[in-house]
């Protein structure tokens, strides 16, 4: 498949030294959904932003549709629409007014037929002269999309789409996501649910302390982690397991740098996100992540 994003060796630094990304190497497939997996704080909205044009980065490079995203900034800028987290909208403004203004800014000629296409494909047709203030919080999301895509842009980046919102609406969103596949758009999305990567995903990426640590098809992985057995190779060895990992039922191996996580696949939640989430909480680097059968 033709890559549409193609990043080599990116690594972007914070001014207090903090490493955000470390070396990251990753392509997509045009017209794929592909999932970025991690936990709170292990560089996805990083990258994504670094992608997009928000935050600089030190090394590497990043081509959007074989454009350089420093060198042909308009052009890259053009091809991408971006959903972010947190609900920044003009709340005395009408949903119409909001959409519009977004495609004005891309220097996008008016075109009320692609608007009004747009919305009744979101669903909010009904509520375009309605406030924003005066939207649920899963319309607002719903907004937000439109504006993205009010440019018509080639790829869409949502930031932890159904972050705090009920299992209706994360359903919700999952269609809409889906539907917006079929329309030929290409889906990069962050999530710390790997149900939401099993259910919309064609491709799985697990990032955590900057890095890139798996990459594969979603139907490999799911085989993968339906094996039962997550193997965990950290960078520094331990002598013991820490207390907050107890629970987790973990094993550490002779070399004192490999941990073995047995899961049950057949539960509502498999407890790695978790998992990844309190090795990170105690300060321990991740080198590696690895599946095998079960014995």
């Amino acid at each position: 498949m033709e890559n549409y994003v193609l990043i080599n060796g990116v690594t972007k630094t914070y001014p207090n030294n903090f490493k955000a990304l470390d070396q990251i190497d990753l392509s997509i497939n045009k017209g794929e959904i592909f999932a970025l997996l991690g936990p709170n704080g292990a560089g996805k909205s990083t990258l994504i932003n670094t992608i997009c044009g928000i935050l600089n980065f030190e090394s590497g490079k990043i081509l959007v549709d074989n454009f350089d995203i420093k060198i042909n900034y308009r052009q890259t800028k053009a091809l991408i629409g971006i959903v972010p987290q947190e609900l920044n909208l003009e709340v005395f403004e009408t949903v119409w007014n909001n959409v519009n203004y977004s495609r004005g800014l891309y220097g996008k000629p008016s075109n009320h037929q692609y608007i009004e296409n747009l919305l009744k494909e979101l669903s909010l047709w009904d509520k375009k002269d309605n406030k924003l203030r005066e939207l649920s919080g899963g319309m607002k999301r719903r907004v937000l999309i439109a504006k993205a895509l009010s440019h018509e842009p080639k790829i869409l980046f949502l930031d932890e789409p159904t972050a705090s919102v009920d299992v209706e609406l994360r359903k919700d969103m999952w269609d809409i996501v889906k539907r917006l596949k079929k329309n030929g758009v290409t889906i990069i999305l962050t999530t710390h649910y790997i149900e939401e990567a099993e259910e919309i995903a064609d491709r799985v990426g697990i990032i955590n302390n900057g890095r890139i640590i798996l990459v594969d098809e979603k139907e490999r992985l799911i085989k993968k982690l339906g094996q039962k057995i997550l193997k965990i190779e950290l960078s520094d060895p331990i002598n013991v397991i820490p207390s907050n990992l107890e629970k987790f039922n973990l094993k550490i191996d002779n070399t004192k740098k490999t941990l073995t996580y047995t899961y049950d696949t057949r539960a509502d939640k498999t407890g790695i996100t978790s998992l990844l989430s309190e090795i990170k909480n105690q300060g321990m680097i991740l080198k590696d992540l690895s599946t095998e059968q079960s014995s």
